[in-house]
């Protein structure tokens, strides 16, 4: 049985829901939140999913203070949901590697010299996988990637899930569980793709029509409540059943699209990033090239479990929530002006 549980990153929307799930099985005794800033529920404006009997501790995970919260409550399961996947405006690249890599070091370490711990629960990514026109068709999780990032978000997932491995040799008596998801789509979501989808027109490579791939929100936090409180040791794909292509993505939108050459779509990329839309990272546009699927059997048989969404429900949930289906696009000319201005129509 599971007594005191420690989730990182709640004041994120799937990591305040994941610490709201566990708080509701009356199995678990307590229920720790870890973040550098409170979550949405907690603060003056409310808002986001509610935490129940989580208690919140502010601490930064780069600092020594992670192990002292460990020791203090004799946590047994750590749940690390605090990978960002891009930078802020105010902190930039350098505050989110550092954020990621040296924070799960510190998380790591003190899970390390803990006497209770006994499960660790690594949320990662299939952007390890990268994207390049030589991909496979499909990923599995013995699968290398065939570009190795570089920078960026999957970079430090990369170096994040070599931390683990490490971890996970040194102390072979703890159940390490490493979760690469497929990008998550949702009511709630809030990422560089779903932003990329919510403009007022997409822009897409010229010549390229990626297969994308998507997880619903409510069937990863289910994931990763089942890890939080049994031992399924390894690493394990996560993604909705099937693929849709961009193309199909956007008409299902109904949003209008303007092919560009690739290194224009970079500089409209820059151009939103500046004005806070949208983060057309190099690995964003690797991916609207190239696109990225995975195989997910593994998790599947692993806990005896399906997703209730595919990645073609998922993202039509998405769209539902965000009232995008046939809504009346803006005109070109409107949305390169509010791309360049700033403002204008939304």
């Amino acid at each position: 049985m599971t007594h005191t549980v420690l989730v990182t990153g709640v004041s994120r929307h799937i990591g305040a829901r994941v610490a709201s799930a566990l708080a509701a099985d009356p199995l678990i005794d307590r229920v720790i939140g870890v973040d550098t800033v409170p979550p949405p529920s907690l603060t003056r404006g409310g808002g986001g999913p509610a935490l129940g009997r989580t208690e919140f501790v502010r601490v930064d995970l780069r600092s020594p203070d992670i192990a002292r919260v460990i020791a203090a409550a004799d946590v047994d399961s750590v749940v690390h949901m605090s990978l960002v996947s891009a930078p802020s405006k105010t902190t930039g690249r350098s505050s989110m590697k550092e954020h990621n890599v040296i924070g799960t070091m510190q998380l790591l370490g003190a899970c390390q010299r803990s006497a209770t711990v006994r499960r660790v629960v690594v949320r990662s990514t299939t952007a390890v996988y990268g994207s390049s026109s030589h991909d496979p068709a499909v990923f599995t999780e013995d699968a290398e990637p065939v570009e190795v990032a570089i920078s960026g978000y999957a970079k430090d997932a990369s170096e994040v899930e070599a931390y683990v491995r490490g971890f996970a040799r040194r102390r072979p008596d703890i159940t390490v569980s490493t979760l690469r998801f497929a990008n998550f789509m949702g009511p709630g979501v809030d990422s560089p793709l779903t932003r990329y989808f919510t403009q007022p027109v997409v822009p897409t490579v010229f010549g390229f029509d990626p297969r994308l791939q998507f997880v619903h929100e409510d069937d990863g936090v289910e994931v990763l409540r089942r890890m939080a409180v049994e031992d399924h040791p390894g690493t394990y794909n996560v993604a909705g059943d099937g693929v849709m292509l961009l193309s199909q993505c956007v008409r299902r939108s109904g949003r209008p699209t303007v092919p560009v050459p690739s290194p224009t779509f970079r500089v409209l990329g820059e151009l939103a990033r500046r004005i806070g839309r949208v983060d057309f990272s190099p690995e964003q546009l690797a991916l609207m090239s190239y696109g990225r699927a995975v195989d997910a059997e593994k998790i599947a048989a692993e806990l005896d479990w399906r997703p209730k969404f595919t990645t073609a429900t998922a993202f039509a949930d998405f769209l539902h929530a965000r009232g995008l289906f046939g809504g009346t696009p803006l005109p070109v000319i409107d949305w390169l002006g509010t791309v360049l201005g700033g403002g204008g129509k939304q």
